[in-house]
This record gives structure tokens, sequence and C-alpha cells, in this order.
């Protein structure tokens, strides 16, 4: 799995940028995209596949080499608990099937709700910041808008941006969506938002964790 730094080229950030700077020319909204390598660490699942998978060897190296003898198991046990953890931290699509989907989901959007904060969407002129959040372990979009644009734009709009994203990753074509995306997330703040004459660049137009 690429890291969040790796996972756009040089020239693909520059485009992403250019499509958010294209797009708040029009608005008074600001659009922030975000790359994260992943929205939470899941210790649980390298606890309970470390700790199953050491079981099951320690508990088949006993059996077989030592007579079922517990002073075989223990130090297997231990030793591969290490071994495995280990193992399963360095292979994530590995970690991610330890993982309910439903966890995977709610972590990102918690994470996007957590960095739309530390990020100060919450505090442009208008109410008007949408951050798209990709997060890569977890393969998951989160699109999140403050109250000034989600008042006048329904919840299925943010669907269908978070469709296109999924699909261009999907694609191996996700500068493209992002861009799409971006593009029709200016639209919408166009729509409702129009640029007043004072507006200013206030937040990033790529964030890379």
């Amino acid at each position: 799995m690429k890291s969040a730094s790796e996972f756009f080229t040089k020239e693909e950030q520059q485009k992403i940028e250019a499509a958010v700077k294209t797009a708040e020319m029009k608005t008074s909204g600001e659009i922030v995209p975000m790359v994260v390598d992943s929205s939470y660490d899941y210790p649980r699942a390298e606890l309970i596949g470390g700790g199953s998978l050491a079981l099951a060897t320690g508990l088949l190296v006993s059996w077989w080499f030592g007579g079922e003898s517990i002073w075989w198991f223990l130090p297997v046990f231990l030793i591969g608990f290490f071994i495995f953890r280990q193992l399963i931290r360095s292979l994530p699509d590995l970690k991610r099937k330890l993982i309910h989907p439903d966890e995977l989901t709610e972590e990102v959007k918690e994470k996007a709700l957590v960095s739309f904060l530390e990020q100060g969407l919450h505090e442009t002129r208008d109410r008007t910041g949408i951050l798209i959040l990709i997060s890569l372990f977890e393969r998951r979009v989160q699109v999140l808008a403050d109250s000034g644009i989600n008042a006048k734009v329904p919840q299925n709009t943010w669907d269908e941006i978070v469709a296109t994203i999924i699909a261009g990753l999907k694609s191996d074509d996700a500068c493209t969506a992002v861009c799409q995306a971006i593009e029709r997330c200016g639209q919408l703040l166009e729509e409702n938002f129009p640029r007043k004459d004072d507006d200013t660049d206030e937040l990033p137009n790529l964030i890379i964790e």
C-alpha cells in the first residue's frame, strides 16, 4: 500500500491544488482535499490476529515436539505473538481483514470530523468549508461540509461525490476523480455562495498526512 506522501505524484498534487484554486475563484467557500495513511491504528486487530496465530502455533509445536508440554507452548506462544503481531502490522491487506467494515467506516467518519476541526474548516466566514478526506488503509472517502453549505445541499449529493472518488481509486485514476469532485464542490458552492470582493484563500489547498 502506498503511503499518503507517495499516493499522488508531485505533478498530480499540483493538478489537485490548481483544481482547488480554480473552484475557489468563483465562490466564497473553501475546499480542502486531505489524504491520510489511515484514520486509526486498530491495535485490537493486531492483538487478536497475533494472539490467535501465536496460540495455534504454540499448541501445534507443543503437541508435535513436547508432548503437549506447557514449557514448549509458552515460549513459542510469546515469541510467536511478537512475530505475528509485527507481521500483521506490516501487511495492511491482512490486517484489514481482521477489522469489521463498520468499524473502518466509523473511524474514517471520526477522523474526518476531527480533521475538520483541527484544520479550521469550521472557522470560515460563511461556514462553507468542505473537507474531502481520503483514508488509504480503510479504502474509504468521506466528504464533510460545514453547516452553511449543508443547509442547502442534500446528503445524496455528497454521496455522489464520494462515489466519483472511489471509482477513481478503483480504476487507478484517483487524481482525475479528485479533481472532478473538487469541480463539483465548486459548482455547489458557486450556486449558493458566490465569491465576494474581499474573499481570501483561508485554508490549504491540499493536506497530506
